[in-house]
C-alpha cells in the first residue's frame, strides 16, 4: 500500500503543474496519431518517407523564420505539401526510394540555405527557435497550443479510421485493390498528407531529429506482436501513448533528461522488448500467426470482422 500511495502521490505531483498537464494533453493526441499513422508507414514500407519528412519539417520551419513568419506556417505548409508531392511523383501514390532520396537531398540543401539566412539575420531573442525545431519543446506548450495539438491528433486519427479498410486493402495488394475500384493513387496521396500533418505536429513535440523514433518504433513493435491488422493498429496507438506518458514522467523525475529523448528512448525500448519476445517465442516453436486472408476479404469485411479473418 505504501508503494502504491507513493506512486499515486508522484503522479498527483506531476499533474499539479500546468506545463505538465499541457504536455500530457498535447502528447497524448500526438502519440495516438503517430501510432495509427506509423502502423501503415511500417506496413507499406515507407519508413524512409518519415525520415525525409523530418528534414522537410526543419527546412520549412527555417524558411518561415527566415521570412519573418510564424514557424508553424512553414512547418505544416512545407511538410504537408512535400508529402503530397512525393505521393504524386511516386507510383500509385506511394513514394519510391528515388523520389524520397531526391526530395531528401533537395531539402537538406534548402535547409542549409535557410539556416544560413536565418542565423545571419536572427537576434538573441529568437536565436533558439531553430534549436527547438530540432529537439522539440513539448514542455513549453501553452494550454491553447496543447488543445490544438490534441485536436489535430484526434483529426488525424479520425481520418485514418475513415480510410483504414481501403488503405489496408491497397497496402496488401494494390493491383487487386485497383481492379476492385479502390482509388489506390488518391488513397496513397491522402495518406502521405496525413503523415505530413503528423510529422509536422510531432516535430514540435520531440523534434525533427527524433521524429522517426516515435513514428516507427511503436508501430514496428505492434507488427512484431500481432498479425491482425486492426488489433495491431490499436496496439500501435497504445504503445505510442505509453511511450509518450512514460517519457514525460521520466523527464519530470530526472530533470537532466530532455523529454524528447525520454519519449523516444522508451519507444525504442518497447520495440526492442517486442523483438526479443518474438525471438524467444520462435525459439520455443511458437510463432506469430501470419495473415492468412486475401486482400479482397479485407475490403469486403467490416472493420470489426477483419481480425476474425486471420
Amino acid at each position: 500500500m505504501t508503494s502504491v500511495g507513493a506512486i499515486v502521490g508522484s503522479l498527483t505531483s506531476i499533474l499539479s503543474h500546468p506545463f505538465m498537464r499541457n504536455a500530457f494533453l498535447a502528447g497524448t493526441g500526438i502519440a495516438a496519431a503517430c501510432g495509427l499513422v506509423g502502423y501503415f508507414v511500417v506496413l507499406r514500407g515507407q519508413v524512409f518517407t518519415g525520415d525525409a519528412l523530418s528534414h522537410v519539417a526543419f527546412t520549412g520551419a527555417l524558411a518561415a523564420l527566415a521570412a519573418g513568419l510564424d514557424l508553424r506556417l512553414g512547418l505544416f505548409g512545407a511538410t504537408v505539401a512535400v508529402a503530397a508531392g512525393m505521393g504524386l511523383l511516386g507510383r500509385s501514390g506511394r513514394a519510391d526510394d528515388v523520389v524520397i532520396g531526391s526530395v531528401f537531398a533537395w531539402m537538406l540543401g534548402l535547409g542549409v540555405l535557410f539556416l544560413s539566412i536565418y542565423t545571419a539575420g536572427s537576434s538573441g531573442a529568437n536565436g533558439t527557435a531553430g534549436v527547438s525545431v530540432l529537439s522539440g519543446s513539448i514542455l513549453g506548450r501553452s494550454a491553447g497550443s496543447a488543445q490544438i495539438a490534441a485536436a489535430r491528433g484526434v483529426a488525424v486519427c479520425a481520418g485514418m479510421v475513415l480510410i483504414a479498410r481501403p488503405l489496408l486493402f491497397a497496402s496488401l495488394d494494390e493491383g487487386i485493390a485497383a481492379a476492385a475500384g479502390v482509388p489506390v493513387r488518391a488513397l496513397g496521396i491522402g495518406f502521405l498528407a496525413l503523415v505530413g500533418v503528423t510529422a509536422a505536429e510531432t516535430t514540435q513535440a520531440v523534434g525533427a531529429l527524433l521524429l522517426l523514433g516515435l513514428l516507427a518504433a511503436p508501430a514496428a513493435a505492434a507488427h512484431q506482436l500481432t498479425a491482425r491488422p486492426f488489433r495491431g493498429m490499436a496496439l500501435s496507438m497504445g504503445l505510442a501513448v505509453l511511450a509518450m506518458w512514460a517519457g514525460l514522467v521520466l523527464s519530470y523525475l530526472f530533470s537532466v533528461t530532455p523529454p524528447s529523448f525520454s519519449v523516444v528512448a522508451v519507444a525504442t525500448a518497447i520495440y526492442a522488448a517486442a523483438g526479443a519476445g518474438g525471438t524467444v517465442l520462435r525459439g520455443r516453436g511458437t510463432t506469430r500467426r501470419h495473415v492468412t486472408y486475401g486482400p479482397a476479404a479485407v475490403y469486403g469485411a467490416g472493420l470489426a470482422e477483419v481480425d476474425d479473418l486471420a
